[in-house]
């Protein structure tokens, strides 16, 4: 390494620790040993527009050990994104471009927010099948196309690789032959608590090896001539996915270099005043030497800038091609246009409509399928059981990436993650799992909402009626977690038509979305309308003059629901309201809101799962939900034990009915 790269190497080290110093909170020790790692990386490596951070073709890069993340602003900084140096000052305080941990949408040049070990890693393995699906996409159509040539960077620790979601996700890439994946691990042999050692006896590399990975190693973490020989060994990879160890040393030149004590704790001002000298950078807190971060930023443009030009070049010829797919595929790469026509309004269901709820989604799952090829995703080796294949448009592998449907195999966790990933391409991915098997899930779906991101949960066998599987498979409080997460949308509709609507929704919306379907046979239940279901909750049964009650529900619940109204009519004055979606109707105006459920008025919420589910609509009493566990035997023998037959729901209504202060 020659003395300007040193230099340069220093100065991303020391910005990152004066940004932990002056934030009192941070994690010292990669900053120190990882900075060669990202320093090569960004100046001689990765396919960026740092003028243009949301360039469609640029490599992408995740931190996944997202406590690195002032390692990562630094570098970002010195490469000339637009970040400013009071950015850095303001690292960890609130409103700032500098999160504690990097988080997409915020900071331009974060791909992927991360923090959650190895939900970073899992993600890029999705990114990567998110490439190889577009370009194998638009290969059928472009002969050597040019819109898409980058690939997947992800740095991970040891604390990435100890977490079982990216066992998952690696045997996932292997299998697919991610060959545009690259992967660092930062191998320190250091975790927060202790030495490696003292949590894992398993030689991480031979995993990989065995799972079909290119494996490589770099014993010397500040050689960034080996760095540089084993990314490009990397690029020119045309089989599996590559990872690449790189031994350093954790807090490398500090007083506690090689220890845990460095993880996470910032340094001591005279710890800090030992870098300056070692590293003969004798500048104040912040300070900047102009000729490193020029020589720098220099470098990535002059590397970058003939790359860029040509691309632009090439996009102006694509644009004008005539070819319909090809222009499908123009617009969605420039205007995150997914080419959909799909309207709730335009569909008719037949009155004599009787089938399983999980069939009429598949249908409904199919034409949005056959109507975009953005719409991509896969099953928990659940494919039979949730009906979740899309029927015309093959299988994703490694002999052919232009498949849609993705064998995730017994992996939720990794499943999520990957999916996110996919998203940030802006495709429209999909899941697909029983209800219970949420919780295998929940980090990925934290982060989907917490990035926005358009991904698709779909939760099949949604209630006590999977009968004979048992209180294991019958969820209960899994709803009410997935309602709690800030900006996810919870659907979950009574039949086809509230399928139809909420699928109108989510693919409008583009938000993150949880669809819940029940497993058995459903008609089509009086009053329901798609496009009403837009509007999250809608009155589906008058009442005949004033109000006496609303009956609210959702999903199979709205069947007892409306039998117990028409049963009770003659006695009381109810209103039925379904609510598939509460988050929808939450957003609508107070105005309307309140023509639905008037204030002032009797709620009863009817639903099969934790009441608390209810109580933003009407207080804890006047909710019939369920706050135990199931039992395992035939399905009206568990509903009717549970007391959540028809009968049993009509007599709860009438004691709250008659129940004056309720």
């Amino acid at each position: 390494m020659n003395e300007e790269d040193k230099k340069i190497i220093n100065t991303i080290k020391l910005l990152a620790i004066d940004m932990i110093d002056a934030a009192n909170s941070g994690h010292p020790g990669i900053v120190l040993g990882a900075a060669p790692i990202l320093y090569t990386l960004y100046g001689n490596h990765l396919r960026i527009d740092t003028k243009n951070p949301n360039w469609f073709d640029r490599d992408r890069f995740v931190m996944s050990p997202g406590h690195g993340s002032a390692l990562l602003y630094s570098t970002l900084f010195m490469a000339g994104y637009d970040i400013k140096l009071e950015d850095l000052v303001r690292f960890r305080q609130i409103n700032s471009k500098t999160p504690g941990h990097p988080e997409k949408n915020l900071t331009p040049g974060v791909d992927y927010s991360t923090g959650a070990l190895g939900q970073g890693f899992a993600a890029a393995v999705g990114m990567a099948m998110a490439d190889k699906y577009l370009e194998g996409y638009i290969s059928k159509y472009v002969d050597k196309q040019k819109i898409l040539n980058h690939k997947v960077y992800c740095l991970v620790s040891d604390g990435d690789l100890e977490e079982g979601i990216s066992y998952e996700a690696a045997n996932l890439a292997s299998l697919y032959g991610l060959n545009n994946l690259i992967v660092i691990y930062d191998s320190n042999n250091v975790t927060l608590d202790a030495n490696l050692s003292k949590s894992s006896s398993e030689n991480f590399m031979k995993r990989f090896d065995a799972l079909g990975w290119n494996v490589d190693f770099v014993s010397d973490g500040n050689n960034i001539n080996k760095l540089d020989q084993a990314i490009n060994r990397a690029k020119r990879n045309k089989n599996n996915p590559t990872i690449i160890e790189v031994k350093t040393i954790i807090g490398q030149d500090s007083f506690n270099a090689g220890t845990n004590i460095v993880h996470g704790k910032p340094l001591s001002k005279d710890d800090i005043a030992s870098l300056r000298q070692t590293y003969g950078i004798n500048t104040s807190k912040f300070e900047i030497v102009a000729r490193y971060l020029d020589l720098y930023r220099n470098r990535i443009e002059k590397r970058m800038s003939k790359d860029i030009k040509k691309y632009n070049e090439y996009l102006n010829t694509f644009h004008v091609t005539n070819y319909k797919e090809v222009q499908i595929f123009d617009r969605f790469v420039q205007n995150n246009d997914i080419g959909l026509n799909y309207e709730a309004k335009n569909f008719k269901i037949q009155s004599s409509y009787f089938e399983d709820l999980r069939e009429s989604n598949s249908k409904i799952m199919n034409i949005i399928a056959d109507r975009t090829p953005f719409f991509i995703g896969g099953s928990a080796d659940l494919f039979a059981s949730c009906n979740t294949r899309l029927l015309k448009h093959g299988e994703f592998s490694r002999n052919d990436y232009s498949g849609r449907n993705i064998s995730f195999g017994i992996r939720e966790h990794a499943m999520g993650a990957i999916i996110n990933g996919m998203a940030t391409y802006n495709l429209r991915p999909f899941t697909s799992t029983f209800l219970v098997f949420s919780d295998y899930m929940k980090p990925a779906l934290r982060l989907a909402a917490m990035q926005n991101l358009p991904s698709t949960f779909i939760f099949t066998h949604d209630s006590i009626n999977v009968g004979e599987d048992g209180p294991t498979h019958q969820p209960i409080e899994q709803l009410i977690s997935l309602r709690s997460i800030p900006n996810m949308y919870v659907y979950r509709p009574a039949d086809i038509n509230e399928v139809i609507g909420c699928w109108e929704a989510i693919t409008k919306n583009a938000k993150p979305s949880s669809l819940l379907i029940n497993r058995g046979k459903n008609h089509i239940l009086a009053g329901t309308n798609g496009v009403k279901s837009l509007t999250g909750g809608y009155i589906v049964k008058k009442e005949k003059e004033k109000i006496d009650a609303i009956l609210l529900s959702c999903g199979n619940d709205l069947t007892n629901t409306l039998l117990v109204a028409s049963e009770l009519e003659d006695t009381y004055d109810i209103r039925v309201v379904s609510m598939p979606c509460q988050e929808l109707f939450l957003n609508q105006s107070k105005e309307y809101q309140n023509s639905v459920l008037p204030k002032n008025t009797k709620i009863i919420a009817i639903e099969s799962s934790s009441p608390e589910n209810w109580c933003k609509f009407t207080n804890y009493n006047n909710v019939i939900g369920l706050n135990t566990f199931g039992y395992s035997g035939k399905e009206n023998d568990v509903i009717r034990k549970m007391n959540f037959d028809k009968e049993s729901i009509k007599k709860k209504v009438l004691d709250i009915l008659n129940e004056k202060n309720n």
